[in-house]
């Protein structure tokens, strides 16, 4: 009588597997997610929607704003005169304020006490008082020195002298309000990003001989830039609206020509909405150079910005590694 067979293990000694043994299939492990309804947020999208429509109607059908003065003045000779201003006075202020807060930053972080108290009371001044005040004591400096002049202090022989009147108009009584006042804040800026630096990278120019001047042009400012360019750009695009301060001491900026327009024909809201344009249009291309800079000095680029360091420090072995 023959034994009942059962089933044996299969070649190579692997038993065969059942159905119930396969191994599932890649499809049949994959999970199906399904996200929690969120029926809030549709509604809030709904209705931000709905309010955008509603004032992009209103805004273009509304007969008040009279968008044909806009188009007329948009482009007038005037408003592109008071254009440039705005444009002159942006650029000027910036450079000054930033060459008035590279000083002051270096003030701050001097050894001397001395230094450091004047860097501190003046960055204390102009940051605590408005930058209104400030515009209107520059403009009335002549109530305060009639003359302006150069020679021997205390009274001593004078070398050349002018008329504060002639020589303090309202251009540059807003070029001295703009920018000493943003040099206060470029001065707390550009700290920061010294600070930022590793002191390591000042002791490694110290050991090579490098004077202080060159440690801070080659190896701390570049690599401070990394912390100092996002404020910085937002000081800029802020400095593009600050200078519609400039109105209340005639500077003949965008702002001032806009009011002396519609004092003249009280089309206040057109004449505003032609400067807001400006303001826009100056504000985004500020916003794209800003982002540009910034990806040029983003941690993407470390790599590069430590060959050109590593070349301020060693010229011979940075050439040496770029060859390898």
């Amino acid at each position: 009588m023959n034994p009942q067979k059962t089933p044996g293990p299969a070649l190579g000694g692997v038993p065969d597997a059942g159905p119930a043994d396969r191994m599932p299939h890649e499809d049949d492990l994959s999970l199906q997610v399904t996200g929690r309804p969120r029926p809030g947020r549709w509604i809030a999208v709904l209705a931000a929607a709905l309010f955008a429509v509603w004032l992009a109607y209103t805004v273009i059908v509304n007969p008040n704003l009279h968008w044909d003065i806009v188009a007329e003045y948009q482009f007038d000779g005037v408003i592109l005169k008071g254009l440039g201003v705005t444009v002159q006075l942006t650029l000027v202020s910036m450079v000054l304020g930033i060459a008035i807060g590279v000083v002051v930053a270096v003030m701050q972080l001097s050894d001397s006490p001395v230094l450091r108290l004047t860097a501190g009371a003046y960055t204390w001044f102009f940051r605590g008082t408005p930058l209104l005040v400030q515009l209107i004591f520059w403009f009335n400096l002549a109530l305060l020195f009639p003359v302006i002049s150069v020679g021997i202090p205390f009274d001593g022989p004078k070398l050349i002298s002018w008329q504060s009147n002639q020589v303090i108009t309202g251009f540059v009584a807003a070029l001295l309000g703009l920018s000493i006042n943003e040099g206060a804040y470029m001065a707390e800026i550009v700290r920061a990003g010294i600070q930022s630096v590793d002191p390591g990278q000042r002791e490694a120019g110290a050991s090579i001989g490098m004077s202080n001047r060159r440690i801070l042009s080659r190896i701390i400012l570049p690599q401070a830039m990394r912390v100092i360019i996002p404020p910085f750009g937002n000081q800029f695009i802020s400095m593009l609206k600050t200078t519609s301060l400039v109105s209340v001491i005639a500077g003949a900026d965008l702002m001032t020509v806009s009011q002396h327009l519609y004092l003249a024909n009280f089309e206040v809201v057109a004449l505003l909405l032609v400067a807001s344009i400006w303001y826009l249009v100056l504000t985004t291309i500020a916003s794209i150079g800003q982002h540009a800079v910034e990806r040029r000095y983003s941690p993407g680029t470390a790599p590069v910005l430590r060959s050109r360091i590593l070349a301020n420090l060693l010229p011979g072995r940075a050439k040496k590694g770029a060859t390898a």
